[in-house]
């Protein structure tokens, strides 16, 4: 009898290194779903529309990925590994709804990947009001392949999940219509629900493709000050819209998707990473200000959270073909300058950049001298400050915030940093 291994939300497994692996949604219940494969390049798009396989379009261009089944309640994908085209990253597996059909209706939906490995199952039973689901993704990782439970929601149906990922939906023609027609009420066309992270994502995008790194993949990590000076800006908002700006960036650059988070005070502490699916209300669900000064201290201690960045992606999770990128805000106050420039010396050989941002004018230390830094192998950060961060743009903040990362991006790979 077959081992049937499950994988949680989140979890990733490793598949065979070559061969044919099978992949099977199935569900239980009535709901008619539309189940579709995307293969996407590094930047998360298709190469071309014809990358996109569902029941009108079975297979791609190389002949890799086939869709073998498409029965009432269990839809059948084979993927043949060796012979995915190099420039595919990503094969992700979906399930839309029509209508205004949500998958709080949709009973026992489950993805398994069947091969040489054995089986791996991903039963989706958190889904509520989604009319689409992004359900799971065969990846490469090094010189293998894996298997990643995703779930995760999306806003609208076929045609935006389908856009996101770069394919071409066209609309209907819709004739014209005098105000002496008469002409049956025709059914009300679907509203695309773009959030907040969709529209921001657009001017990452941009900015991207400006710095030639539309690309580029990184482990995207985000630093908040919240020291005592920094309460009003906690309590007014400044900082969740900052972190929904940086969020769109993890959206677009993380390899995952996920944006991870760190507070730090006389403290610091790491709390629970995030995707663009989460972002409503994340900063007070998860460091609420109290109404005196935040719980990790009211003062500014900057070491002790560098050295745990440095630790969680340098030896917990050690990557050598994709850095890790920290914006790091703070609202000065910066006194520990040999402490922090040691930590930057010594780290400047790890594949982590850390792009630092002043909120409001005040005493950045070290922090203002990053440019001359002695006794780095290469230059690892940057820093600018900002008078009011509501105020700027989001067009300069992203060209700003990913102003030098280019640079450093080229020094890592020719010194040997980032593979």
């Amino acid at each position: 009898m077959t081992n049937i291994v499950s994988l949680q939300k989140g979890g990733n497994t490793v598949l065979s290194e070559s061969g044919i692996i099978t992949v099977e949604v199935q569900w239980n219940s009535t709901s008619v779903l539309d189940v579709s494969s995307f293969l996407v390049a590094a930047n998360g798009k298709v190469p071309s529309d014809d990358y996109m396989i569902f029941y009108n379009q079975e297979t791609d261009p190389e002949r890799s990925v086939w869709l073998k089944a498409n029965d009432k309640n269990k839809v059948v994908f084979t993927v043949q590994l060796e012979k995915l085209s190099t420039t595919i990253q990503h094969c992700f597996f979906t399930a839309t709804l029509e209508g205004n059909s949500t998958f709080d209706s949709v009973q026992g939906l489950s993805i398994t990947v069947k091969g040489t490995h054995g089986e791996v199952c991903y039963q989706i039973d958190d889904a509520t009001e989604e009319k689409a689901l992004v359900l799971a993704e065969v990846y490469r990782h090094q010189s293998k392949f894996k298997f990643r439970a995703i779930g995760r929601g999306f806003n609208g149906g076929l045609k935006p999940l389908a856009e996101s990922y770069g394919v071409e939906v066209e609309e209907p023609d819709v004739p014209e219509v005098t105000e002496a027609s008469s002409v049956p009420h025709s059914e009300p066309v679907q509203e695309v629900n773009l959030t907040k992270i969709d529209l921001l994502k657009r001017k990452v995008s941009i900015s991207l493709e400006k710095k030639k790194i539309a690309l580029e993949k990184s482990r995207v990590a985000v630093v908040f000050d919240a020291s005592g000076s920094m309460t009003q800006l906690y309590r007014n908002g400044t900082i969740q819209r900052a972190f929904e700006r940086v969020l769109a960036v993890a959206a677009c650059m993380d390899d995952n998707g996920e944006l991870d988070v760190w507070f730090f005070g006389s403290k610091f502490m790491k709390t629970r990473s995030v995707t663009e699916r989460d972002f409503e209300d994340y900063i007070q669900q998860t460091y609420p200000i109290p109404k005196t000064f935040g719980g990790l201290g009211i003062g500014n201690n900057e070491p002790p959270v560098m050295k745990d960045i440095i630790h969680h992606y340098v030896k917990n999770e050690p990557r050598k073909d994709i850095p890790a990128y920290i914006i790091f805000f703070s609202d000065g106050g910066i006194y520990k300058d040999k402490e922090i420039a040691k930590i930057l010396v010594d780290a400047s050989k790890q594949n982590l950049f850390w792009q630092f941002v002043g909120l409001g004018n005040a005493n950045y230390g070290v922090l203002e001298k990053l440019d001359n830094l002695p006794g780095r192998f290469i230059d690892n950060a940057d820093f600018f400050a900002l008078d009011d961060l509501d105020k700027i743009s989001d067009e300069e903040l992203y060209n700003r915030l990913l102003n030098e990362f280019p640079i450093w991006l080229k020094e890592a790979r020719e010194k040997g940093i980032l593979h």
